[in-house]
């Protein structure tokens, strides 16, 4: 779990390119600061206050793209020489994740930052078996098939997870 990577793939790109640029290195540091300022700002459009320690948890899920676990988190919080309580961690994850700041992995039992919180409203999720690495697209959803036939049926979707497991273009290249 701790050795995967969460890149973005802009919704504007076009097919054709997300192939080669989705597993692909990137500036982490613009990434961060980017992302940081994204939610800085969703939290003020929002009146949503962003406690020091919802900050660490945004921090920490931040530092290497890397989606951690809550017992990680906690370890994390409770560097400062003082042990954090379960419950800090989670209230502070629930903040994140209410108010679009960071998603839940449900197959990975992991968390991550969102990396366009003022864009992101149902993102996929596509997670090499190989190198481990978890790519975040916020490709345009509203007409799924899946939302279609839910529409069909009168069935009201609530949360719609989408998660993908399969193998980047690089692992599937190196295994030819």
């Amino acid at each position: 779990m701790s050795d995967l990577e969460i890149k973005t793939i802009p919704a504007h790109e076009q097919s054709s390119q997300l192939a080669d640029q989705i597993f692909e290195p990137h500036d982490h540091a613009a990434c961060v600061s980017q992302t940081v300022a994204a939610a800085e700002a969703k939290c003020i459009q929002d009146r949503a206050r962003m406690t020091e320690t919802r900050r660490k948890v945004l921090d920490f899920l931040l530092e290497e793209h890397r989606p951690l676990g809550a017992y990680a988190i906690l370890d994390k919080l409770g560097d400062g020489g003082q042990r954090a309580q379960p419950p800090v961690a989670y209230r502070a994850l629930d903040f994140l994740i209410e108010n679009g700041l960071a998603h839940r992995i449900e197959s990975l039992n992991a968390y991550i930052a969102c990396s366009n919180p003022s864009k992101c409203a149902a993102p996929t999720f596509l997670i090499c078996q190989e190198c481990n690495l978890v790519a975040e697209s916020f490709a345009d959803q509203h007409e799924s098939p899946l939302r279609t036939a839910a529409d069909e049926m009168g069935f009201m979707i609530e949360r719609e997870l989408r998660e993908v497991s399969g193998t980047c273009r690089t692992c599937h290249k190196a295994a030819a």
